[in-house]
């Protein structure tokens, strides 16, 4: 799942990506992440994703707020993600949609691409 030894095809680059935006809003991007395309969908699975603060806080029972924080993050990280897909696949995204995971360390974000024009 290390976007480092896949091929630079689309799959990588977006893995590649969105691991570099995660590490620009938190510190600290996912050690591990794997992109699928399908006809519609593109999925990026992460694993490793929690700083050292957020791991701290889930020790302490807060775990619920660390799940509340990632979902902000993602709010506020939308628009660049979107644009990466986009940007590779030439193609528009029409959903986002996002979900973390404490205990195993995943969290996976979804796009749904606009239907390709019938060739």
């Amino acid at each position: 799942m290390d976007p480092q030894h896949e091929s630079q095809g689309p799959p990588a680059k977006i893995a590649t990506a969105v691991v570099q935006v995660l590490h620009e809003y938190t510190g600290r991007g996912p050690t591990k992440a794997k992109a699928t395309i399908n006809e519609n969908m593109v999925t990026v699975l992460l694993a490793d994703t929690l700083t050292n603060g957020e791991r701290t806080l889930v020790e302490r029972g807060r775990a619920n707020r660390v799940i509340q924080l990632r979902h902000d993050y993602q709010l506020v990280m939308r628009d660049d993600l979107v644009e990466i897909v986009e940007r590779e696949l030439e193609r528009k995204v029409i959903a986002f949609m996002s979900q973390n995971h404490i205990d195993p360390d995943l969290a996976v974000e979804v796009f749904v691409l606009e239907p390709a024009e019938a060739v």
